[in-house]
């Protein structure tokens, strides 16, 4: 069954897999609020557990803004976990209320138990915005600061750790800024950013990265609407679709490029903020996404069953057989 709760808008999640158990970190909010648009600022951070990606035991709420005034204490958005350095280590994107969430930052937070209790380290905030790689907000360029998303590789590449983010670069036009972000740490908890690793002409943004490797081909994942794709690549794509995709590239980090076409993408948006994950029952590479609208036009707000893929040279394709 699709992983959903009758009491709570779900959407963003990330993924982490040990032994046989599969977690999902997901975005939620209560279904009371009415309107699920305000799902982003009444929101917080749920925990599920399957051992096929299909049948789910939700272990309820385990990560939230912070109860007092704080960088973090209006939304903790989207992030990722891993284990290293002894420790599971959560990285999500926070916001402030004084700045009513237009100013995004990138939290830390640490457990001995991937089931939680999870503590901030030190008042949390691991990554600020540096104006030298990427853009500051202001009125009428974007609508909002976009440092948010941290994708963390659980294992060093020449003696560090690597983030991935969501970001946008300094100049460029509007809608060809959409870069990934890149920080580097000796240690998970001193981050120093970097040149972005994609450094953008093609989108907007480019939200939720997943950065990962296959048989030497390296992939990052990211989801975004049509309507923050460039002039050039609606038209060549017929106007452009909204859902997930995905860069390549032969080193993670970079050069990267969007591959040929769209992975899973449609008008309206049926899927969104998508993940190719391991799926213990088939052996194979899935696509799990969340259902955004329905058929009635309405946002749905429940995570899907795993969608078949095929790789081949060194591409990702939906499985048509599969119906999806």
């Amino acid at each position: 069954m699709t992983l959903k709760l009758d009491d709570k808008y779900i959407w963003d999640f990330w993924h982490y897999a040990e032994g046989e158990e599969q977690h999902l970190f997901v975005l939620q909010a209560d279904r009371a609020i009415g309107n699920p648009d305000l799902r982003h600022w009444n929101v917080s951070v749920g925990h599920a557990v399957s051992r096929d990606l299909r049948n789910w035991d939700y272990r309820g709420t385990v990560f939230q803004p912070a109860q007092e005034p704080a960088w973090d204490d209006f939304t903790t958005w989207t992030g990722s976990v891993i284990k290293a350095e002894g420790s599971y280590h959560l990285f999500y994107t926070g916001t402030s209320r004084v700045e009513n969430g237009m100013r995004q930052r990138i939290g830390h937070a640490t457990s001995n138990s991937i089931d939680g209790p999870w503590t901030r380290v030190g008042d949390g905030l691991a990554l600020d915005l540096d104006e030298r790689f990427y853009e500051e907000h202001a009125e009428g360029r974007w609508h909002d600061r976009a440092l948010r998303d941290p994708w963390v590789l659980p294992e060093k590449i020449d003696g560090v750790y690597h983030m991935f983010f969501t970001a946008r670069r300094k100049d460029g036009p509007k809608y060809e800024r959409g870069v990934i972000g890149h920080a580097t740490s000796p240690d998970l908890v001193h981050w120093e950013a970097a040149a972005p690793v994609y450094e953008g002409g093609h989108y907007g943004q480019l939200e939720v990265p997943q950065v990962f490797e296959r048989d030497g081909q390296w992939f990052c994942t990211f989801c975004n609407i049509r309507e923050h794709w460039s002039e050039a690549q609606r038209a060549s794509h017929e106007g452009g679709v909204s859902g997930t995709h995905y860069l390549v590239a032969d080193h993670p980090l970079g050069p990267w490029q969007p591959a040929e076409g769209f992975l899973d993408g449609s008008v309206p948006c049926r899927r969104y903020a998508g993940k190719i994950l391991h799926d213990p029952q088939t052996g194979k590479d899935c696509l799990m996404a969340f259902l955004d609208t329905g058929k009635d036009g309405q946002f749905v707000g429940q995570i899907s069953d795993p969608i078949p893929l095929h790789l081949e040279d060194g591409r990702y394709r939906l499985d048509a057989s599969s119906g999806q």
